[in-house]
């Protein structure tokens, strides 16, 4: 799970007045004029930030966006700097006009240690002019928002206001299998005399592809042999369930419900094999609309190419 850092506003208000020293050395070393400098807030996190330092300033003019007045002694400044594309962007915009205005940012992930951690400033938390006060927008939300920015959409319209909430709400579905441990799920019955092999067939299940996060989907088969051990059948579902549920690929989803197996049932060999339907094949990319990928994943005796397990899996698995 992603560690989250939640901000106090004395937090960011230090970092603000921080932010502002930064700039002042600034000003002073490059021999800027402060009272003619230009605070440009990048939208929509930068917005309260640039508000914050500019107030430690004592400046009180703030522009949301880039204009065509700016001036290189003009100031950028942003909430947060993770990957850098934000900065990197409104660079490029500038590159052509000869400005470079400085840039700074309240939190750089990078420099303060704070790689995969979700940071949340106070006014994530504060609903949007266009919400309700029921609608909180958390920072998650928050990036669905932006995320829809990017493809070119209007978050304020009437069919996207809620879509961020939804959106956010359907992940801990989508994506539930990082909250169960699968070890809780695989309650083991003692049964000496069950020693032949188990089949479930036709397992249908859903996944998400970590490279392009696209949905891909099929049926499964799981397998095991028993060594005096065995478990409820629905397990063999829910075991799917829980790896599927995260972002995989298709080959180490395979693999992960035979080590399950192996690991917590300790069955003379477990299988599984799976036949699915990426969408990153049919929507994108090479557009091959009835492609399929097999994959399998065969441990213990369903291993050995002659063993009479492992042909009998094989010959059911034809049917």
């Amino acid at each position: 799970m992603t560690h989250k850092l939640n901000l106090t506003w004395n937090d960011v208000h230090e970092r603000a007045h921080a932010t502002a020293l930064l700039i002042a050395r600034f000003v002073k070393s490059n021999k800027l004029n402060p009272n003619a400098i230009q605070c440009y807030a990048v939208p929509d996190g930068g917005v309260p930030a640039a508000l914050l330092v500019a107030q430690a300033l004592k400046a009180c003019e703030i522009t949301m966006g880039m204009t065509s007045s700016m001036a290189s002694s003009d100031l950028i400044i942003d909430d947060l700097e993770d990957s850098g594309d934000t900065r990197r962007a409104i660079q490029n915009l500038l590159a052509d006009t000869h400005r470079c205005p400085a840039y700074f940012n309240l939190y750089h992930k990078k420099n303060e240690g704070l790689d995969g951690v979700w940071v949340v400033f106070p006014w994530e938390d504060q609903p949007r002019p266009w919400q309700g006060p029921e609608e909180s927008v958390e920072g998650p939300q928050d990036a669905v928002t932006r995320l829809l920015q990017y493809i070119g959409e209007d978050p304020k319209r009437e069919g996207l206001v809620d879509t961020p909430k939804r959106v956010i709400k359907s992940f801990g579905e989508i994506y539930g299998g990082y909250k169960v441990d699968p070890s809780t799920l695989l309650t083991v019955f003692e049964d000496g005399a069950c020693d032949e092999m188990v089949v479930l067939k036709d397992i249908e299940f859903h996944s998400c592809c970590e490279h392009h996060m696209q949905p891909f989907f099929g049926k499964a088969a799981i397998a095991y042999v028993p060594d005096k051990r065995v478990i409820g059948v629905s397990k063999l579902a829910r075991i799917l369930d829980v790896y599927a549920r995260r972002l995989q690929v298709q080959e180490r989803l395979t693999q992960q419900v035979v080590d399950a197996l192996m690991t917590h049932l300790q069955p003379k060999g477990a299988a599984c094999v799976i036949e699915a339907q990426h969408f990153c094949m049919v929507c994108r990319g090479v557009r091959k609309q009835n492609s399929k990928m097999v994959t399998s994943s065969m441990q213990g005796v369903f291993r050995e190419n002659r063993n009479p397990a492992r042909l009998e899996l094989l010959e059911l698995l034809r049917d």
